[in-house]
C-alpha cells in the first residue's frame, strides 16, 4: 500500500470532505496540518512536482496576503512565490493529497479518488 499525507486544515470543508473520503474506505493517511507545521521551500519544490503544476497555480487568489503582497504581480519569479507561501502558509491551495510520487489539489475532494492505489 502506498503511504498517503493529506495536507489538510481542518477548518476548511474541502479539506474535511477528502479526509472523509479517504475514512470511508478504511484508509488512514499521515495528516499534515500545515498551517500549525509550514512547509519549507524545498518541501514545496518537491510537492510542486509531485503536482506536476507551477507555483501559481498553488496559490490561493482569494487571501488577503494574495493581495497585500502583490502576488498577481506576473514579474515574480516562482522562487518569489514559493517563499511567499513558505511564509504565509494560508496562501497555500487545500487540501492536497499525496500518494507516493503523485499529488492532487483535492478541489473538489472527490478529486483526489484519481490518485488513490
Amino acid at each position: 500500500m502506498t503511504d498517503l499525507t493529506l495536507y489538510h486544515n481542518p477548518r476548511c470543508s474541502k479539506s474535511r470532505g477528502a479526509l472523509e473520503i479517504l475514512e470511508a474506505r478504511g484508509l488512514t493517511p499521515t495528516v499534515v496540518r500545515y498551517l500549525d507545521n509550514p512547509l519549507d521551500a524545498a518541501q514545496l519544490h518537491s510537492l510542486l512536482v509531485k503536482l506536476d503544476i507551477s507555483p501559481r497555480q498553488l496559490l490561493r487568489t482569494g487571501e488577503e496576503e494574495y493581495k497585500t503582497l502583490n502576488l498577481g504581480d506576473a514579474g515574480l519569479s516562482d522562487e518569489q512565490l514559493i517563499g511567499a507561501m513558505a511564509a504565509h502558509p494560508k496562501l497555500i491551495e487545500r487540501p492536497i493529497l499525496v500518494a507516493g510520487d503523485k499529488a492532487v489539489i483535492g478541489r473538489p475532494p472527490e478529486k483526489i479518488l484519481e490518485i488513490l492505489p
